[in-house]
């Protein structure tokens, strides 16, 4: 087992920074066992880390942090059955690659794909597509290292555990394998340009309905919205793109497998906050967002807000916990101030029953977080019978959890 002691820890934006204890590197499923083991019985804490995208303290440490990127790889599959196990160190960059040797394909992919898998399940992370769910509704079971240092394994026949478990923030304990609900391998193609903001908005419905894919930046210094859509070749919506597609032509326009297309390629960094609103919300909400930013914070915004739809599912924590919910995500510029933008914009997002992202800056504690979720009682159940000494708690979760 690898192991590096005390050196800082930055996440990807460069908005988070902390020391471990040390950091482990387990190369199997038995060493990481043997070293949750080691921890209980010296009464120290755990947390696992994946490759640093969030930007709220979920894996800050004094003590042990745990990376599970010696821990990768493609397990099995079952192509009749449109399934897969992965070891959940993997990075999302390797998994498109790997079930595409396969014949078979994640349903969906976030906007960008150089997080681990067990990151993006714990955190909820999601893409976009009225019919498409979060990457941890994606998840059909897991073997999971409990803080007791025993693996329990899970499928569909524990509801209970399953839904608690798919986003858990590394709380009840750290995936090892997942296996997921796949489809068989598929190319899409990618068609982008910009419209007025108020065009976009005049065919809202048409664009989430007819489009596999689909999904808006608002630029507020132009008022303008960048489109994207994807869809299988020749199952375009021609009519509706004649319609809104401007003369001056696309912005891009490429076709190619699911896993190449679907992630972009991100070079600047940003920080960000991201609510979840109820569809039926949305609009008011977005227009309220849009008036107050163009109001005070238009010359300081360096970036763009960022505007999607995602399917509702059953995971208990999960931010689209049954609701069919679209997202209003605020970039910064990472070497922009953000605090006060963020800091203003945060009671309206939250004044339309809005859900934070749980890897994107928010200020809710367990008091303002537990009505959002109807199921939350059941998950501290399931985490108090999987972890009842707080092992895998670290401050922050102590406080956005049980209110410490």
């Amino acid at each position: 087992m690898r192991q590096e002691e005390r050196k800082e820890w930055v996440n990807w934006s460069g908005s988070l920074r902390f020391t471990p204890g040390v950091v482990e590197e387990p190369e199997s499923e038995e060493e990481l066992c043997e070293l949750i083991r080691r921890a209980a019985e010296e009464g120290r804490t755990v947390r696992p880390v994946g490759e640093g995208h969030s930007s709220t303290p979920i894996v800050a440490t004094g003590d042990i942090l745990v990376s599970l990127r010696r821990i990768t790889g493609l397990v099995s599959h079952d192509e009749e059955a449109r399934e897969a196990t992965l070891r959940a160190g993997t990075g999302l960059q390797d998994v498109g690659p790997a079930l595409h040797e396969v014949g078979l394909a994640l349903e969906n992919y976030g906007d960008v794909d150089f997080q681990a898998l067990a990151g993006v399940v714990g955190t909820g992370t999601h893409g976009t597509g009225k019919d498409l769910g979060n990457f941890s509704s994606m998840v059909a079971g897991f073997r999971m290292v409990t803080a007791s240092g025993d693996v329990v394994e899970v499928g569909e026949d524990d509801p209970g555990v399953l839904n608690a478990a798919r986003v858990s923030l590394g709380a009840l304990g750290i995936f090892t394998e997942l296996r997921l609900r796949l489809v068989p391998a598929f190319r899409l193609r990618r068609r982008e340009w910009c419209v007025h903001v108020e065009d976009c908005l005049a065919n809202l419905d048409r664009l989430i309905e007819e489009n596999r894919n689909f999904d808006f930046y608002w630029h507020p210094r132009r008022d303008e919205a960048q489109i994207r859509v994807m869809n299988p070749p020749g199952e375009e919506p021609e009519e509706l793109f004649r319609e809104l597609q401007p003369a001056g032509g696309l912005r891009k326009d490429e076709e190619g497998w699911s896993f190449e297309v679907i992630p972009e390629q991100r070079d600047l960094k940003f920080d960000e906050m991201q609510y979840m609103i109820p569809a039926g919300a949305f609009r008011d909400c977005f227009q309220e967002v849009r008036e107050r930013i163009k109001e005070r914070h238009r010359q300081y915004v360096g970036w763009r807000v960022l505007c999607r739809t995602v399917a509702a599912d059953d995971g208990f924590l999960s931010p689209f916990y049954g609701r069919d919910t679209m997202t209003i995500a605020l970039l910064q510029n990472n070497t922009l101030p953000h605090e006060e933008y963020f800091a203003d914009m945060e009671p309206i997002l939250r004044s339309y029953e809005g859900r934070p992202h749980w890897g994107k800056k928010h200020t809710l504690k367990a008091d303002d977080l537990r009505p959002l979720y109807p199921m939350w009682d059941r998950f501290q159940e399931v985490r108090e019978r999987l972890d009842p000494e707080g092992l895998f708690l670290n401050d922050y979760l102590r406080e956005i959890l049980i209110g410490e």
